[in-house]
């Protein structure tokens, strides 16, 4: 499943690598990936591919879901389509509450108790998905845990997630994402070294120019 995800995420560039043309991100730090899963949804054969795949996994690792929740805005249409497939109620978190209304922050019904799973497209340092576990369960949920199409496995990802006891499954990950590209001929095989110093150490420029 990693390795077709990764190829199906490349494909239609999903995932695009330029190690030579750094993207610049809104930090100001560059970086050698730029990523947009949004466009998963526009590829019929890579969005089955996906949200089945997502299925897959909330079956897999989470059988006992009673709902799922979609983050804000890249996670919803995820959500959406894998609470189809598997015949559950869905719902999704804002960012914010709203200024009207009702002031909603959980949209959908949650009942006190559900047990749900966050559906995220992809996770980084884990800040965003993780204020989304802990609105879901100030709101009374419990919060199985969260599924995702990509994670980078940045380290402080990977220990905010571990502080916030909570667990991510992901599709498919950068290590293999890189590996893939490189057989696939969109990178050359000394650049994968060079994309893993990048994300054990975003700030650390120094894979630049090698």
């Amino acid at each position: 499943m990693k390795i077709t995800i990764a190829k199906d995420l490349l494909k239609i560039k999903a995932v695009f690598f330029r190690p030579e043309e750094p993207f610049i991100w809104a930090s100001g730090i560059k970086s050698p990936v730029y990523c947009d899963n949004r466009l998963t949804l526009s590829d019929v054969d890579v969005r089955a591919d996906v949200e089945n795949g997502l299925a897959d996994l909330v079956k897999t690792h989470y059988p006992q879901a009673e709902a799922l929740m979609g983050t804000s805005t890249a996670g919803i249409a995820h959500a959406a389509i894998t609470a189809h497939l598997l015949g559950l109620p869905m719902g999704y978190v804002r960012s914010g509450a709203k200024d009207h209304g009702r002031k909603n922050q959980i949209e959908g019904k949650l009942l006190p108790g559900q047990k749900v799973v966050v559906v995220e497209d992809l996770i980084s340092t884990g800040g965003s998905v993780i204020e989304v576990v802990n609105i879901l369960r100030e709101a009374g949920a419990e919060v199985l845990g969260i599924v995702s199409i990509f994670t980078y496995g940045m380290q402080k990802g990977l220990d905010r997630l571990a502080a916030a006891e909570v667990q991510n499954i992901s599709l498919t990950d950068f290590d293999t994402i890189a590996q893939v590209a490189a057989q696939e001929g969109y990178i050359r095989s000394q650049d994968v070294e060079r994309l893993i110093a990048f994300r054990n150490c975003p700030s650390d420029e120094s894979w630049i120019g090698k």
